[in-house]
C-alpha cells in the first residue's frame, strides 16, 4: 500500500512517517501482516505536482496539516479549511476513493472553554467537510479529534504545555504555572501512531461526543485514541523536577509500565541539552578499588558497581534482612558465604558431596567460582556473612551489584564478620 502524509514534517508527521517506513522495510514487525510500499510525504514546501501525484497513487491518507499559532485569526479557516478541500478535490479529480484520516482537536467541539474559538471552528469546518465527502465518495472518513498531544519533538513555546515545560526544565530556562490544579487530558506520541497503525489495518476506535466527553460506538462518526492520561499541570511540573534531580539523587521516580510518569521521562529525555545526557557519578575508591552507586529506586533498591584490585578480598559482614546479587561482568572471582546460624552451618556440611554449582566445606563455607566469561547472578542471603574475593594476579574483578533497599546509614543493617 502506497500511503500519504500531508502535515509530515510537523511533530506527528515526522513519528508516523518513521514508524511507517519502519514497517516499509521490515524493521517494525509489531503490526501482524500490513504492508507499506511507499510513503509519500507532503508539507509546505512541497509542489502541487507532487499533491496530483501522491493523491492519485494514495490508497491511504494521513492529512495531519493544520494551522495552530497564525499571524492572522482568518489563518485558521484558510489553513485547516482551506487545504482539506484542496485534498479532497485532488482526490475526487481521480477518483481516489482511499480512506483518509483526518487530524482534529478537541477544540472544534466548540463547548466548554472552547465555545468561542476561531482555531476550534476551523476544525470543525474541517470535520463537517470530511464527513459529507465521505457521504459524497463512499470513502472512508476517520476523523479524530486530538486532546493535548506531548512526546519527542513536539515542539515547545508552541501549542504544548508538555512541551514547554519539558524544554524549560531540561534547559534551565524559565517557566511560569499559572494555576497548578489545572488539569490536561494527554494523549502520547506512541499511543497516538499506535492507534493510526490501527486506523491503517481497518481498527480504528470509532466513537460520538457529548462535548468533551468520548462515547464509544462502533457506528460513530468519529475516532479517537483509547489510551490518554489526564494530571495537572502541577503534577507535571513536580515529577520534571524530579526527573531533573536525578544525577544528583540518582533516585528514578516510580515509572510503571503503562504509566503517564514512564512517557513523560522519555518525552523529558528528548528535550535534553548534549551536556544534560553525561553526568558524574560518585566513585568511594581506596586501594582495594572502587565503589559507585549507579541508580537508586524509589521502592526496589539500588544498583551498583564494583571494582575490586587483583587479589583484594571485599565484603565480610552479612544481613539480617536485606539482600543483594553479585553479578560478575569482567575477571575471575570467588564468592564465598557462612551462615551465621550454628544451625545451618550443619545443615550446609550435610550437602557437602551433593552439589555441583557449588562448593561446600566442613565450616558450612559454600564458595561459588565466578567469571566475566560466564555471566551469572549470586544472591547474597539473609543472615549469612559473605564476600567477594579477586583470584586474578593481574586483572580488576568488576562485579554489577543489586541491592533490595537503599542504604540508610541510620540503619545499615550490616554487620562485620569475616567469613
Amino acid at each position: 500500500m502506497k500511503i500519504l502524509v500531508t502535515g509530515a514534517k510537523g511533530f506527528v508527521g515526522k513519528n508516523l512517517c518513521l514508524e511507517l517506513k519502519n514497517i516499509r522495510d521490515g524493521k517494525a514487525r509489531c503490526w501482524g501482516d500490513i504492508a507499506v510500499d511507499e510513503v509519500f510525504e507532503y508539507d509546505i514546501d512541497s509542489t502541487s505536482e507532487e499533491l496530483d501525484k501522491y493523491c492519485k497513487e494514495a490508497g491511504f491518507v494521513f492529512n495531519l496539516v493544520g494551522v495552530n499559532r497564525p499571524k492572522e485569526q482568518s489563518e485558521f479557516m484558510e489553513g485547516n479549511f482551506g487545504f482539506a478541500s484542496t485534498l479532497l478535490d485532488t482526490l475526487k479529480k481521480y477518483g481516489n476513493t482511499c480512506p483518509v484520516m483526518l487530524s482534529s482537536s478537541q477544540q472544534a467541539s466548540l463547548t466548554g472553554r472552547f465555545g468561542n474559538s476561531e482555531y476550534g471552528r476551523s476544525k470543525k469546518a474541517g470535520e463537517d467537510l470530511f464527513l459529507e465527502y465521505g457521504k459524497e465518495t463512499g470513502a472512508k472518513m476517520l476523523v479524530y479529534r486530538f486532546p493535548n498531544l506531548y512526546g519527542k519533538w513536539c515542539r515547545p513555546n508552541y501549542n504544548s504545555a508538555v512541551a514547554t515545560f519539558c524544554n524549560a526544565v531540561a534547559n534551565d530556562l524559565p517557566y511560569t504555572v499559572n494555576d497548578p490544579s489545572v488539569e490536561l487530558e494527554l494523549l502520547y506520541i506512541d499511543d497516538l501512531i499506535a492507534e493510526m497503525i490501527g486506523a491503517l489495518k481497518g481498527e480504528e476506535h470509532r466513537c460520538e461526543f457529548d462535548g468533551l466527553d468520548v462515547m464509544p460506538s462502533d457506528n460513530g462518526r468519529y475516532c479517537y485514541c483509547p489510551v490518554t492520561h489526564k494530571a495537572t499541570l502541577g503534577r507535571i511540573v513536580d515529577l520534571l523536577n524530579q526527573f531533573k534531580a536525578m544525577p544528583k539523587t540518582l533516585l528514578i521516580p516510580e515509572i510503571p509500565s503503562d504509566s503517564f510518569a514512564k512517557r513523560l521521562y522519555s518525552t523529558y529525555l528528548s528535550y535534553l541539552p548534549k551536556e544534560g545526557a553525561i553526568f558524574d557519578l560518585k566513585m568511594n575508591c581506596d586501594a582495594r578499588g572502587s565503589f559507585t552507586e549507579l541508580v537508586h529506586t524509589l521502592n526496589c533498591g539500588q544498583v551498583s558497581i564494583n571494582i575490586s584490585k587483583p587479589g583484594i578480598t571485599k565484603g565480610q559482614h552479612w544481613h539480617h534482612t536485606k539482600w543483594e546479587q553479585f553479578i560478575v561482568v569482567k575477571g575471575h572471582g570467588l564468592i564465598q558465604m557462612r551462615p551465621e546460624n550454628p544451625d545451618q552451618i550443619e545443615k550446609n556440611k550435610e550437602l557437602v558431596d551433593s552439589l555441583t554449582c557449588c562448593h561446600v566445606d566442613q565450616n558450612g563455607v559454600i564458595s561459588y567460582e565466578v567469571s566475566g566469561d560466564k555471566i551469572q547472578s549470586v544472591i547474597m542471603l539473609p543472615g549469612y556473612t559473605h564476600n567477594i574475593i579477586n583470584l586474578s594476579d593481574t586483572e580488576d574483578l568488576v562485579t554489577v551489584m543489586y541491592c533490595n533497599e537503599i542504604f540508610d546509614p541510620q540503619h545499615p543493617d550490616t554487620f562485620g564478620d569475616p567469613v
